[in-house]
Formats: C-alpha cells, sequence, structure tokens
C-alpha cells in the first residue's frame, strides 16, 4: 500500500512539472508581414556598399503647363514649285523625302512655250544685228551730210527698238531658268533652295499647265529650323508669354528634351476651340525633327518651396508608399509618405519628411528587416 501511494505522488509531480513548462519557440507566434512592415520598423542594410544617403532639404517645386503639340515646316521656308512654262512631262528625277540642293534638275520637259521664246529671241538677235548697222550706216551718211536728220533719227529709234525687244526676249527665257546662249526646247526645272521633297504632283508623261497647274510639280521644304505649334487655354493665357522659355518633349524620342522659347502667341482666339496658338522654333540642322510629328511644350507657370527626393528613393507597395530614413549605426526607418507631382527623376513629398532627414537615396531594396531588442 505505501508503495502504491508512493507511485502515485511521483506520478503527480511529473505531470504538474509538465503543465508549468513553457511551450518550444516552434510553439511561439510569429510576426505577422503586415507587422513586419509596419510605420517606424526598424532596418539594417545586408550590403551597405550598395545604400547612398542623401539629407532632404526644401527646394523651389515648379509648377508646369503642357500643351500637346505637333510639328510643322516653317511656312516661309516652304516653296511650291511650277514650271515656269507650259509642257509635257518627259521625265521626273526626284520623290517624296529625297533630300536636293540648289540648283538640281528636278524634271524635264518639252515646251512649245520655251520653243517659241527661243524662235522669238533668235528673231530679235538678227533683227538687232540689222537695225545696229544701219544705225552704222546712218551716222556715217550723216557725217557726209547723204541724208536728212530725220532719216538719222529713224535709224536711231529702230536701233533702240530692236534692242529693247532683244533684251526682253533674252530676259524671257531667263525667267524660265534657261541660258539664252543655250536653250533649247526641253525645259529643265531646276530646285529654287535646298531642302527636302514634302511631295510630288506630277506624274512623267502629264502635260503641265505652267502656273495655271492645280498642284505644283512638288513641294520644297528646309527643315534646318521647324516649328513646335501648341494650344493654349484662356485660362491658362496669364502663365504663357513671348520669349518664355519652354521645353519640348517629342513622342518619338521621349528621353530628349529640346529647349527653346516662345516666338509668338497669337492674338485672335479660335472660336471653335477657345484655344490660342503657341509656336516655338527648334533648329533641327541633323533632321531628326520631322513634320507632322506629335509632342508637348511644358512651360513654367510657377515655383513653390516643398520637398523633392530622387523617385529612386519611393518605394510603393499597393496603395502606400515610403522611404528609409536612417537613424545612425547603420540603421533605418521605414516611412510611410504621401507624394504629389512627379519632375524628371524627382516626386513631390507632401508628408512623412521634413527637411534635414537622412534618407536612402539609392538601393532602399537592399534593406532588410531587422527586429531590434
Amino acid at each position: 500500500m505505501k508503495s502504491a501511494v508512493l507511485i502515485f505522488g511521483f506520478a503527480v509531480a511529473i505531470a504538474a512539472a509538465g503543465c508549468g513548462s513553457s511551450g518550444t519557440a516552434s510553439d511561439q507566434p510569429k510576426p505577422t508581414a503586415k507587422t513586419a512592415n509596419a510605420q517606424g520598423s526598424e532596418y539594417v542594410a545586408s550590403d551597405a556598399k550598395g545604400i547612398q544617403t542623401m539629407t532632404v532639404k526644401s527646394a523651389a517645386v515648379p509648377e508646369y503647363l503642357e500643351l500637346a503639340a505637333h510639328i510643322e515646316a516653317d511656312p516661309t521656308r516652304v516653296v511650291h514649285v511650277f514650271a515656269p512654262a507650259g509642257g509635257r512631262i518627259t521625265e521626273l528625277k526626284v520623290r517624296p523625302w529625297e533630300r536636293v540642293e540648289k540648283g538640281q534638275t528636278l524634271a524635264l520637259l518639252e515646251s512649245s512655250d520655251l520653243a517659241r521664246a527661243m524662235a522669238d529671241f533668235h528673231k530679235s538677235v538678227a533683227d538687232n544685228d540689222v537695225k545696229q548697222k544701219q544705225l552704222t550706216r546712218s551716222e556715217d551718211l550723216l557725217a557726209h551730210h547723204a541724208i536728212a536728220e530725220k532719216d538719222y533719227q529713224q535709224a536711231v529709234a529702230d536701233a533702240r527698238s530692236s534692242k529693247a525687244a532683244l533684251e526682253a526676249s533674252r530676259e524671257q527665257i531667263l525667267l524660265f531658268g534657261m541660258d539664252p546662249d543655250k536653250a533649247a526646247s526641253q525645259l529643265r526645272v531646276t530646285a529654287p533652295r535646298s531642302g527636302v521633297i514634302l511631295d510630288v504632283g506630277a506624274a512623267q508623261g502629264e502635260f503641265s499647265k505652267s502656273l495655271d497647274a492645280p498642284m505644283p510639280l512638288c513641294t520644297i521644304a528646309d527643315i534646318s529650323t521647324v516649328w513646335a505649334l501648341g494650344d493654349v487655354y484662356e485660362k491658362d493665357l496669364n502663365a504663357v508669354k513671348s520669349g518664355q522659355d519652354a521645353l519640348i518633349t517629342l513622342n518619338a524620342y521621349p528621353d530628349q528634351h529640346l529647349s527653346g522659347k516662345i516666338s509668338v502667341v497669337s492674338d485672335t482666339v479660335d472660336p471653335v476651340t477657345r484655344t490660342l496658338h503657341v509656336r516655338v522654333i527648334l533648329p533641327n540642322n541633323d533632321g531628326r525633327i520631322k513634320p507632322a510629328m506629335f509632342g508637348s511644350i511644358r512651360i513654367l507657370r510657377s515655383t513653390s518651396q516643398g520637398i523633392l527626393v530622387p523617385t529612386a528613393a519611393v518605394i510603393r507597395e499597393g496603395t502606400e508608399a515610403y522611404v528609409f530614413v536612417g537613424k545612425g549605426n547603420g540603421k533605418y526607418e521605414r516611412r510611410n509618405v504621401k507624394l504629389a507631382r512627379t519632375f524628371d527623376g524627382s516626386v513631390e513629398i507632401t508628408s512623412g519628411l521634413s527637411a534635414g532627414d537622412t534618407i536612402v537615396s539609392e538601393g532602399a531594396l537592399l534593406l532588410r528587416e531587422g527586429a531590434q531588442d
């Protein structure tokens, strides 16, 4: 009986000791991801070499006016080329978007107008030779009193008239762009300036009616300088002035920004769109900017003081955004921030940071959570 009591007491003691002991580490609850990523959590860098920090400063935050824009050739540098005389096109030597130099042959025409002008010129040359010789003889005869004064005056008038007719016929051929001493019935149409062929309005074999033609033979544009045109609404007109700096971005080159100045703001409002036209002149010596390209014109409206940080410093998770603020000794604190406008690699912070805070500007993703005691 005594042995049984001792055994029962020993079993009770073991059970009591088991009930009073703590659970194992695997039985303890782990912090949730939400708790681990909460505001104010401290982090340490796994690779401090990849982390760069910066001190937050108050800076001028720009407010821009963005205008949709398109590119046009300068109308004063666009030439519509018409044949100076009527005729049939025997050869068209250019195609759209080819570059041409001033004086280059664009087309060849068989022209009856040029043939008639050449005939008139040769006739004038012959008539002028006769009249000049008659004047010389009249001068000699008058000196010897062999003719009357009125006959000499008539010879002078005839010589002047023939010379004027010769000059007029010569000018007519020069107007056709031909050399009177070398011209034939084939008319050569040349480029009046260097540039790019925007379009061609004729084809080989067609008959050109000279300046009466409904379409030019071709259109040449010098695009070494182009226009960026945008439209500004009446309510934004106070922010736009002639001579103001502007930044142009083209859809074709989104990573490149072209600087220019507003040359003209139109004086009239479009009654349909209720906008005014804005023009920015851009140099285009390399020809990379093409007419009809689309883009935008950015104009500085105003500035205000605020906090700007690099976009690489901000980490976004869902609807939240946060940065890592340095606490010293290689420790960083997560801090939620509110974002506003974005400008060329920087973002405006409206709350969560103050001037003087040290934040991770690059390498934020290298940080890992380290629970601190």
